[in-house]
């Protein structure tokens, strides 16, 4: 019984399989769209702005042509545009040219005209405009270039002969050396009491630096057509015992020559203020105030305040702006007239010049809060050389 084989146990039950899943689909990525740059974006948006400016101004322009008060003035490839002020009853017009700043001839902006130029142009534009009855000189200058002081002088003397007009002077803060020069030709002259005025001469500045060539160890070497071709150079030996009696008789003569420069735009500055005031008085039938007898003992490049400056027969009336005005509506003969002045159009043409058209590499500027003059070395100024009163 023992030796009986177990019982067979019967066979599990068959698991059934898994079901099959199918494989999950996979799709492509969407394209990414490509979108639009930020600076592409900036430069639609400064691009649409400047489209909206120059329709803006065209919209301007030509309604201030078709406008009885306003009117633009084309001179070739150059616009004015006429902007009133102060709006009074009447046709009569005074037209305000301003000269703040420097005295250059030198181009400051490529979008606009130079200084010269533009007051040229506004003179021009003036007497052209038969409303126009006088036009006010307003001065805030220390001076400037002596030849860009002369014909801003010429161009108001010209305007003064021969579209028979009187420009008043209307001295600001300060108005001296060329600041004086371009207001001396004029019929009137108002300056404020406190205006700073006069310093009537000619300065030409240079610098030597041969000393710190020295130092570091650099000599130059110079090759020159004539002896006194180097006159002006900084790199010159400044102290004479070192020369020979050669060089030093040149240094000499150099001297006289340079001075000689001077006393001859000096003596032209001075004939400029003698004829301009003398024909003002006499235009003003003693109604201004005639030079002083010894007026020319202060023109040694003295700066005179306004009060000072009336007593000498330098200027005619003390008063502010609003004087000028009225002075200007009394030589011209007129009862009231409405203030003028003249702007370059700001187109779309000039915007982009003013925005793209420098190809200068900007400069490293620290602003010490003073601005001086910037003079060139040994060009002749009509200035004041401590212009930063404030």
């Amino acid at each position: 019984m023992d030796d009986q084989p177990p019982p067979q146990q019967p066979p599990p039950p068959a698991v059934a399989p898994p079901p099959l899943v199918p494989p999950p689909i996979i799709y492509a990525p969407p394209a990414r769209r490509q979108g639009t740059s930020p600076v592409w974006k900036i430069l639609a948006i400064v691009f649409l702005a400047l489209l909206c400016l120059s329709l803006f101004s065209r919209a301007l322009t030509f309604s201030h042509a078709v406008s009885p008060r306003s009117r633009t003035f084309t001179d070739r490839t150059r616009t004015l545009e006429e902007v009133v002020l102060e709006q009074t009853n009447g046709d009569n017009k005074i037209a305000v040219i301003t000269v703040d700043g420097i005295i250059t001839d030198r181009d400051v902006d490529r979008s606009s005209m130079n200084l010269v130029d533009f007051i040229s142009e506004q003179l021009k534009t003036a007497e052209r405009d038969k409303d126009v009855k006088a036009v006010i000189l307003k001065v805030d200058s220390p001076g400037g270039e002596v030849l860009a002081s002369d014909e801003i002088n010429t161009a108001i003397r010209k305007f003064q002969h021969e579209a028979r007009k009187p420009v008043v002077a209307s001295m600001g803060a300060l108005a001296a050396s060329g600041g004086y020069y371009i207001a001396a030709p004029c019929r009137w002259i108002v300056a404020n009491d406190l205006t700073i005025t006069g310093s009537i001469g000619v300065i030409i500045d240079t610098w030597n630096y041969r000393g710190l060539m020295d130092k570091v160890g650099i000599r130059p070497h110079v090759f020159k057509s004539g002896r006194f071709k180097d006159m002006l150079s900084g790199e010159r030996e400044p102290d004479t015992d070192k020369l020979s009696p050669e060089e030093q008789k040149n240094r000499r003569e150099e001297d006289q020559m340079v001075q000689s420069l001077i006393d001859e735009t000096y003596n032209k500055f001075k004939a400029v203020v003698r004829t301009g005031r003398t024909d003002a008085a006499k235009e003003n039938g003693g109604q201004g105030k005639a030079l002083a007898k010894d007026w020319e003992d202060y023109a040694d490049g003295r700066v005179l305040s306004g009060q000072r400056a009336l007593a000498l027969g330098f200027v005619d009336e003390l008063g502010d702006f609003n004087a000028a005005v009225k002075r200007a509506e009394t030589v011209s003969g007129i009862s009231s007239a409405s203030l003028v002045e003249y702007r370059v159009i700001v187109d779309f043409q000039s915007v982009l010049t003013h925005l793209f058209g420098r190809t200068e590499v900007p400069a490293l500027k620290l602003d010490l809060g003073l601005a001086p003059p910037q003079l060139e070395a040994g060009r002749p100024y009509y200035i004041l050389p401590t212009a930063v009163l404030h």
